[in-house]
């Protein structure tokens, strides 16, 4: 179901906005610089900017020493377990807007991205917003095999998305808005999921959407691509190894999913992505056989983790709500 963007009445208060960014590493100071200088440029004078190291208290000392904090920026050590979703969890419990946006720290916001999400937030029933997630590859486009619908393998958008102003059941993380009160509600993000450091673990935000729609069953989480960031692939998540890695990684992140949620539907994007995406994916590119190759190769190690995981998961007998947190 498409929903259009809502026309901001002067009545309406635009939500106070907390932008939280994860970083852990300082081999992306380049990139996490252009993430924090593309939000400071459109924050308003309530809004806050948050930037929270994972664990490295060489980068913490030196985005403290850095020019970072005279801008308003707060920055501030994970201190939760190790991994993305300690992080922005440390970051939802600093944040006091209405709205919290999460950025990763290699994505920075396009011209007027959070214009894009005030608008949206100006109905009361909207819980979270996905944005739109431009690949932004070194070399400038993507190796020849690479499939276009595998541009979640380097966590950007893909072909099968929902288009603008749907209805989606979570968004990417690279991009992701989400109302401050609901999401500590639903105690945050999962420790059970989610990346940490250069491990590619994933679907803590599938499990927030989930929870979400649960615990608000009146709200809607929709797409919004005025939302939008080029988000940098580097060279080293251009190559088959990276891609194989990832797809069978989030095969198992997909079977902890399963294990913690708490309901039979949970995998219900997974099953028409495979069902009608990547079927009709083989068609669009019979004529290149090596991206054909690519995804028929992609959804074979991602089935592998999912089996994988899912008997792990059962030896380990995962509980379900508990493991929110």
């Amino acid at each position: 179901m498409s929903v259009p963007a809502p026309t901001v009445s002067p009545s309406v208060p635009s939500p106070r906005l907390s932008v939280i960014i994860c970083c852990y590493t300082t081999d992306r100071m380049e990139a996490l610089r252009a993430a924090i200088d593309s939000t400071t440029a459109q924050i308003g004078a309530a809004d806050e900017v948050i930037v929270v190291v994972d664990h490295n208290t060489g980068l913490l000392e030196r985005l403290r020493t850095d020019d970072t904090t005279r801008r308003g920026v707060h920055v501030v050590p994970n201190t939760e377990t190790r991994g993305l979703s300690g992080a922005r969890n440390t970051g939802l419990a600093a944040a006091t807007g209405e709205v919290v946006v999460f950025l990763d720290d290699d994505a920075a916001l396009e011209p007027e991205a959070l214009a894009g999400i005030r608008t949206r937030f100006a109905r009361p029933e909207l819980v979270a917003v996905g944005g739109a997630v431009d690949a932004q590859w070194d070399g400038d486009r993507p190796p020849s095999w690479f499939p276009s619908e595998f541009g979640w393998v380097v966590g950007c958008d893909y072909r099968g998305l929902p288009a603008d102003g749907a209805t989606i059941r979570n968004p990417i993380g690279a991009a992701m808005a989400v109302r401050r009160d609901a999401l500590t509600v639903i105690g945050g993000f999962s420790h059970q999921l989610g990346r940490r450091g250069t491990f590619p673990a994933g679907c803590e935000e599938t499990l927030m959407g989930i929870a979400l729609r649960e615990h608000f069953p009146t709200s809607d989480i929709v797409r919004d691509t005025a939302f939008r960031v080029r988000h940098r692939v580097t060279a080293d998540r251009a190559t088959i190894r990276y891609f194989l890695h990832r797809c069978f990684q989030e095969g198992r992140s997909k079977a902890v999913l399963a294990a913690l949620a708490s309901t039979s539907t949970a995998l219900s994007s997974e099953r028409s992505y495979a069902a009608r995406t990547l079927t009709s994916g083989l068609w669009l590119h019979r004529r290149r056989p090596l991206r054909a190759l690519a995804l028929v190769v992609g959804f074979a190690a991602t089935t592998g983790g999912f089996v994988v995981g899912t008997v792990a998961t059962r030896l380990r007998d995962l509980p379900r709500e508990d493991s929110r947190r």
